[in-house]
């Protein structure tokens, strides 16, 4: 796929600064106290959600984003390094099939068996998340998706000064926000006093989504206001978020990577994500639970996945937290860091990457 058009991405910006004006900050960050908690549950709904078990973890200060990337900021990092994602280089990502018009169904004859509802689609990527004649303009303060591992990372690491994306732990520390033995970073009811907090399907799913949350598909990252007592938007539901630790951590390794041999290709590295998504539904998983985690590999992007960034802690935001409580900051500097070279990489076909394949060992859980 083409480099975007310099007036699309000037019409991008133009959009994003009219939003930043009318909207919050969606850089803004918050500072999370270090210390021992309890990462992960043993009371377990789902098995494949895999959330267990509980063990006591210790983590140090750090920083993460206050909300998921959005397509805005996304947009500035385009615009500012020329960056395309490895959903663009490949020509297709994955969507739900409930989110294409007639004439996109048209064009695609090919599916994943064991989730039919997920299609390949050309040209869909964060700039066009249901194909070419999609546009993302209007939706700047939705959550980028279509972002592979390494976009998330390249994303991260020019956002700020020291950006990374977050550790497992460090995730669920921030989610948590401070409390032991939560089911959702709220509380322990989905719908506390019969108010929605988070963006899942409603209805009958894959065939119908009610959107009695407000939401079909995705919602403006700050959609449901702060979901847990540090002030942290979209943990739970709207879009998957990966972070910076491997599925088959020895430190917490999933049944299915028992005698699995490291994979061969960096792109077949499977990275745990968090947060669920606004495709998870009660009947076949609770992933926005603040437990539960998943996997996709490496080079794979969909319609439901994005990001948040962190950053170590500075010894002056170290000594904010000692408190044990977490504490907002303002957006950092552009960190200009280099995005990772591209050369040599133009499309699926080069990369033996075909539709299918990135969902060939768990299809289920994009």
């Amino acid at each position: 796929m083409k480099a975007h058009s310099a007036a699309w991405l000037a019409a991008v910006a133009l959009a994003a600064g009219v939003a930043r004006a009318n909207r919050p900050d969606f850089r803004e960050q918050i500072v999370v106290p270090g210390g021992r908690f309890g990462l992960g549950t043993d009371h377990i709904e789902f098995p494949l959600d895999a959330e267990g078990p509980a063990r006591p973890v210790t983590v140090k200060p750090f920083v993460l984003d206050k909300y998921e990337v959005s397509i805005d900021r996304f947009a500035e990092f385009v615009n500012a390094t020329g960056y395309i994602t490895e959903a663009e280089r490949f020509g297709w990502s994955f969507v739900h099939e409930k989110a294409l018009d007639e004439a996109v169904l048209q064009t695609i004859t090919q599916a994943v068996q064991s989730v039919p509802w997920w299609l390949p689609v050309d040209n869909a990527s964060w700039s066009h998340p249901e194909g070419a004649a999609s546009d993302a303009s209007g939706r700047g303060s939705h959550p980028a998706v279509h972002l592979s591992h390494a976009d998330a990372d390249a994303f991260c690491a020019w956002a700020m000064p020291g950006g990374r994306l977050p550790t497992e732990v460090e995730w669920e520390r921030a989610a948590r926000g401070g409390k032991e033995g939560r089911m959702y970073a709220w509380g322990n009811k989905l719908k506390p006093r019969n108010k929605h907090r988070a963006n899942i399907w409603q209805g009958q799913f894959p065939l119908k989504n009610t959107a009695r949350d407000g939401f079909k598909w995705a919602a403006p990252v700050d959609a449901f206001g702060p979901q847990n007592q540090w002030g942290f938007h979209g943990v739970a539901g709207n879009a998957w978020e990966w972070t910076a630790t491997e599925w088959c951590d020895p430190a917490r390794p999933a049944p299915d990577c028992r005698g699995k041999q490291a994979p061969a290709d960096a792109g077949d590295v499977e990275w745990v994500k968090k947060g669920g998504s606004f495709l998870c539904h009660k009947s076949y998983c609770f992933r926005y639970r603040v437990a539960a985690r998943t996997k996709n590999t490496a080079n794979s992007g969909a319609y439901n996945l994005g990001a948040r960034c962190a950053r170590d802690a500075t010894p002056e935001e170290q000594r904010l937290v000692e408190s044990g409580s977490a504490v907002q900051v303002g957006a950092p500097e552009v960190g200009n860091a280099v995005p990772p070279s591209t050369e040599g990489v133009t499309d699926g076909a080069k990369v033996g990457y075909r539709p299918g394949q990135h969902a060939a060992a768990g299809a289920d859980e994009l």
